[in-house]
């Protein structure tokens, strides 16, 4: 498994997943071999959708796993996705504010529920493209909460789906999509964490990859 590390010291390992890749062993992802199975004798200590890249961070030690895990959920952390967008989003900025649970009609998937668990996304949009008759955006994301699929359920909720999503974008959407966009257009690019050792602000990047480059060039 070819697996880019951006950083790597006696306690952590920052790494850029690929889109594709399974974080967490699981019943669902028997028989695939996942993030987990590569960093065998080390510690995840958050995770990405299968379909998201980006940075992504290993502890290598007990102690380091306990520290950095306490920053995600105090969420001194800082985190900025980028994600393609339907629609020409407006505002041009704001905050998504909506609890997400487990949805009732499919258990495999999530949404905003009256009752779910809080959930905040900050967005800004950094560009606007058209497609044909298509409007899209290029946002930038800051989720103050770690719920599954937070971002991808805001931007639906928000009515502006990511491009060449299959849970959350919609059949149709999906089959035109997937005429210009390869996978699910959601990149981790930006991590803030305090060295579980040193307390050192660390700061890592990661730019969009090679084949969500080529959709934004696509639509220039």
């Amino acid at each position: 498994m070819d697996i880019k590390v951006i950083f790597e010291d006696d306690y952590l390992l920052v790494v850029d997943k690929p889109s594709g890749l399974v974080v967490n062993k699981s019943e669902t992802a028997a028989g695939t071999e996942t993030m987990e199975d590569w960093a065998a004798g080390k510690f995840i200590v958050h995770r990405l959708d299968k379909d998201t890249s980006g940075l992504l961070i290993i502890a290598k030690t007990p102690v380091a796993l306990e520290n950095l895990q306490a920053q995600f959920k105090s969420r001194t952390t800082v985190k900025k996705y980028l994600a393609l967008v339907h629609g020409k989003v407006s505002p041009q900025q704001g905050s998504i504010n909506a609890p997400i649970a487990r949805s009732p009609f499919n258990r495999m998937h999530f949404g905003v529920f009256p009752g779910g668990r809080e959930a905040t996304t900050d967005y800004k949009t950094i560009s606007n493209f058209k497609f044909q008759i298509s409007n899209f955006s290029l946002l930038e994301l800051i989720p103050h909460t770690g719920r599954t699929h937070q971002i991808r359920v805001h931007l639906k909720y928000l009515g502006y789906p990511i491009v060449a999503d299959p849970i959350y974008g919609g059949r149709k959407n999906l089959q035109a999509d997937k005429r210009f966009c390869p996978r699910l257009f959601l990149h981790a690019t930006h991590l803030e964490i305090a060295h579980p050792q040193t307390g050192e602000i660390l700061k890592f990047d990661s730019p969009l990859p090679v084949d969500l480059r080529k959709v934004l060039d696509g639509l220039q």
